[in-house]
C-alpha cells in the first residue's frame, strides 16, 4: 500500500489523545496529546484515536468523526505497520480552551513498489483543538502534502 493512501490515518494518528488530568501548561498538555496520538497510530489503536476527536468534528473535505473512524478501520486492516516522525512548528493556545497546531509529519511504511521496499511521504497539518473540560479533542483539521495546498 502506498503511503499516499495513509493521509487520513496520518491525520488521525497525529490526532492524538489528551491527558486525563490537567498538569502543566496547556501547551505541555497538547504536546503530550500529540505524542499519545503518534503512539496510538503505531499500536493501530483505532478506538483510542477516535476518542481523541470531538463528536462535533468537521473538516473542509466534508469528513465527520464517523468518517474518520471508517477510514482508520480500513487503514489498519490493509496497511503494514507505519512509522510517523512529527515536527511541531507552532502551538497557539487561545484563552486556555482552544488551540491551533501546525506540524509536519513524515510517514514511512513498507511498499514493494517503493525504494528498497519502503515508501515515505511528508504532510503538513493544521489542527484545531478544543478543551472539553477534561481532555483536548480535535475539532477540525486541514492537511496536504508538504509544499502543496492544504484542504
Amino acid at each position: 500500500m502506498r503511503c499516499k493512501a495513509l493521509t487520513p490515518a496520518v491525520l488521525l494518528g497525529v490526532l492524538l489523545a489528551a491527558c486525563s488530568s490537567r498538569q502543566g501548561t496547556p501547551e505541555d498538555e497538547i504536546r503530550e496529546w500529540l505524542e499519545r496520538g503518534e503512539r496510538l497510530v503505531g499500536e493501530e489503536d483505532r478506538r483510542g484515536l477516535v476518542d481523541m476527536i470531538s463528536s462535533a468534528y468537521v473538516d473542509a473535505r466534508g469528513n465527520g468523526r464517523d468518517d474518520l473512524d471508517k477510514r482508520f478501520r480500513l487503514l489498519f486492516l490493509r496497511a503494514d505497520p507505519m512509522t510517523l516522525v512529527t515536527r511541531i512548528d507552532e502551538i497557539a493556545v487561545i484563552e486556555g480552551s482552544a488551540a491551533e497546531v501546525k506540524l509536519d509529519v513524515a510517514v514511512a511504511g513498507r511498499d514493494e513498489l517503493g525504494f528498497l521496499g519502503y515508501n515515505a511521504n511528508a504532510y503538513r497539518f493544521e489542527l484545531e483543538l478544543t478543551h472539553d473540560g477534561d481532555d483536548w479533542r480535535l475539532i477540525s483539521a486541514r492537511w496536504g502534502e508538504v509544499g502543496g495546498r492544504l484542504r
